[in-house]
C-alpha cells in the first residue's frame, strides 16, 4: 500500500484545516508541481487587515440596508393614519420600493462586472440615505411623493446588493468565504429586526413617526466615509485563477444565456423567490395582524389622534426577527460547513429542509394568533429561524456555481427574480386579498383580523413550494460547481462532468489520526 497521500477530486467547496492555510491568513511561499497554480491566500495588494476591515464594513452597510427597508413597516399604522390610506395603498409602499430595486438591479449587475465596484457602492448608499431623509418631510396630502421616495431608495439599494457579495467572493475563499457570507447575510434578519426596534422606540420617544426615518441616513453618512477610507476593490476572480491569467470575458447576452442554463442557479433562485414572498409578506403585515388580533380580543385600543396606534407589536416582532435571524443564519452557515464535507449536495438539501419545516410553523402561528397570542409568537420565532437557515447558503451557492466574470450579473438576476415574483408583490397582494375578504361587511375588529389572517395563509403554501425547489436543485449542484471552477481557470466548462485534473489538485486525502482527511493541496505542499 502506498504511503503517500491519495489524490482524488473533492466536491466540497472548501475544506477546513484548523492548523493552517486559512484563505484570510498569509501562507508560506513554496514550490508547486508543474502545471499547478499557486493558491492565493489574499488578493494582490490587499493586506489581511484591509481584507477583514472591508468585510466588516460591508456587513455594517448591509445591516443599514435592511434597517432602512423595514423602518417604514415598524410605523405602518401611524403612516396609514397620517395619510388616511388603506391596506392596499400601504402595501404599495413596499411594492414600489422592491419594483425599482429589481428593475435597476440588472443595470448595476452589468456595471459591477465591468466597472469600479467601490464607486458604485458609495453612489448607492449616498442616494438611498439622502432620499430616506427627504421622505420624512412629506406633507399629509402628498402620499404619492412618499411612494416616489421609496422607489428612489430602491435605486440606491440595487447598486449595493448586486455588488457587495462579489467583493467578499474576491477577498475570501473556501471556509473563510462561507463565514464572511454568514456575517454578511446575518445582517438581513438582524437589520430587519433592528429596523422594527429602532422605528418603534424612536417613534415613542419623539412622538412622531417621521423621526424614525431620520436614523439610517445619519448612519449612512458614516458608511460612505468608511467605504471611501477602508474598502478596496480586489481583482475579480483573483483567488480562483493563476495571478497572470486574464479573466475570461464574454458579452452580456452570452452571460445571460449561460446563467439561464445553470440548473443550480435557476432552481435555488426560484426557491429563494418563495422565501422572499414569505418574508416580504410577514415583514409588512405580521405586526399589523398581531395588533388586529389584540383588538379583536379586547387587549388593545384602536388608533386615536395623538396616541400610538398599537403597543409593542413592532418591537416584539423586531426582537423575534433579530433573535431568529442570529440563530438561523449562524446555524445555517455552521451546518453547511460541517455537512458539505459529507455531501456535495448538502447546501441545497439544508435550504430545502429548513424552508419546508418553516411552512407548518407559519400556519400554526396564524391559527393560534387570536385564541393564544403567545403561542403565535413562539411559532413565528420557529418559522423565521428555519427560513433564516438559507440566507448565507444561497449566497454562497451562487458564488461557487457562477464564474467570477458574471457574478454581479447573477446576483442581479437573482434579485430581479426573487423580488419580481416574491416580495415585490406579496405585500400588495395580501393587502388586496385582505380588503376583498372584508368586502362590504360592516367594519369590525374581528373581521379585520380574520380577513388579514386568511390572506396571510398564502405564506405557508409559498414556503412549501420553495422547499421543494431547493430539493430539486440538489442533483445539479456538484456538476455546476465544477463547471464554474473550470471556467474561472480558463478551461472548457463542458468537460465538467469528468474527473478533471484541475479539480483533482484542489483537494487531497491524507491520513490523519488514523483516518483519511480531505485538505487543500496547499496545506500539504506548504
Amino acid at each position: 500500500m502506498a504511503s503517500g497521500p491519495v489524490l482524488r477530486r473533492a466536491d466540497d467547496t472548501g475544506a477546513e484545516d484548523p492548523g493552517r492555510g486559512s484563505p484570510l491568513s498569509p501562507s508560506r511561499p513554496t514550490a508547486l508541481p508543474h502545471g499547478v497554480a499557486r493558491p492565493t491566500a489574499l488578493p494582490h495588494g490587499v493586506s489581511l487587515a484591509r481584507a477583514r476591515l472591508t468585510v466588516a464594513v460591508l456587513c455594517y452597510v448591509n445591516l443599514l440596508n435592511y434597517m432602512d427597508r423595514f423602518t417604514v413597516a415598524s410605523v405602518l399604522p401611524e403612516v396609514e393614519d397620517f395619510f388616511g390610506i388603506g391596506d392596499g395603498s400601504s402595501g404599495l409602499l413596499q411594492t414600489v420600493f422592491i419594483s425599482s430595486y429589481m428593475v435597476l438591479a440588472p443595470v448595476f449587475g452589468y456595471l459591477g462586472d465591468r466597472h469600479n465596484r467601490k464607486r458604485l457602492l458609495c453612489l448607492g448608499i449616498a442616494l438611498w440615505s439622502t432620499v430616506t431623509l427627504a421622505s420624512s418631510f412629506v406633507p399629509r396630502e402628498r402620499f404619492w411623493v412618499l411612494l416616489v421616495g421609496r422607489a428612489l431608495v430602491g435605486v440606491g439599494e440595487a447598486s449595493y446588493s448586486t455588488v457587495a457579495p462579489t467583493l467578499i467572493a474576491d477577498l475570501c475563499a473556501g471556509v473563510a468565504r462561507s463565514r464572511a457570507l454568514g456575517g454578511f447575510y446575518l445582517a438581513v434578519p438582524l437589520g430587519s429586526g433592528l429596523g422594527y426596534i429602532v422605528g418603534a422606540k424612536v417613534k415613542e420617544v419623539a412622538t412622531d413617526w417621521r423621526w424614525a426615518l431620520r436614523v439610517t441616513p445619519a448612519l449612512g453618512a458614516v458608511a460612505v466615509a468608511l467605504l471611501v477610507t477602508v474598502v478596496s476593490d480586489p481583482p475579480r476572480g483573483g483567488l480562483e485563477r493563476p495571478p497572470d491569467a486574464p479573466l475570461p470575458r464574454t458579452s452580456w447576452a452570452t452571460d445571460l444565456r449561460v446563467l439561464a442554463t445553470n440548473r443550480s442557479l435557476v432552481l435555488t433562485t426560484l426557491g429563494f423567490t418563495a422565501v422572499a414572498f414569505v418574508t416580504g409578506a410577514l415583514a409588512l403585515w405580521a405586526p399589523a395582524f398581531l395588533y388586529r388580533c389584540r383588538l379583536a380580543s379586547g387587549e388593545a385600543w384602536p388608533c386615536d389622534e395623538g396616541r400610538r396606534c398599537h403597543g409593542d407589536e413592532s418591537l416584539v416582532f423586531g426582537v423575534l426577527t433579530c433573535a431568529s435571524g442570529v440563530l438561523g443564519v449562524g446555524a445555517g452557515a455552521e451546518l453547511s460547513r460541517r455537512l458539505r464535507a459529507r455531501s456535495p449536495r448538502a447546501d441545497a438539501l439544508l435550504c430545502g429542509g429548513g424552508v419546508l419545516a418553516a411552512a407548518p410553523c407559519l400556519l400554526l402561528a396564524l391559527l393560534c394568533a387570536t385564541p393564544c397570542l403567545p403561542a403565535a409568537y413562539v411559532f413565528i420565532f420557529l418559522g423565521e429561524t428555519l427560513l433564516s437557515l438559507n440566507w448565507a447558503i444561497v449566497g454562497d451557492i451562487l458564488l461557487y456555481v457562477v464564474a467570477p466574470s458574471r457574478r454581479s450579473t447573477a446576483e442581479a438576476l437573482q434579485i430581479v427574480t426573487s423580488h419580481l415574483l416574491g416580495d415585490a408583490g406579496s405585500p400588495y397582494l395580501i393587502g388586496l386579498v385582505s380588503d376583498a375578504l372584508r368586502g362590504g361587511s360592516p367594519p369590525s375588529f374581528q373581521g379585520g383580523a380574520r380577513a388579514l389572517g386568511r390572506a396571510l395563509l398564502l405564506a405557508p403554501f409559498a414556503a412549501a413550494l420553495g422547499g421543494g425547489l431547493f430539493l430539486a436543485a440538489a442533483d445539479a449542484l456538484p456538476r455546476d460547481r465544477r463547471r464554474a471552477r473550470r471556467e474561472a481557470k480558463g478551461l472548457p466548462p463542458d468537460a465538467a462532468d469528468d474527473d478533471d485534473d484541475d479539480d483533482a489538485v484542489d483537494d487531497i486525502v491524507v491520513p490523519r489520526g488514523g483516518r483519511p482527511t480531505k485538505v487543500p493541496v496547499a496545506h500539504v505542499l506548504a
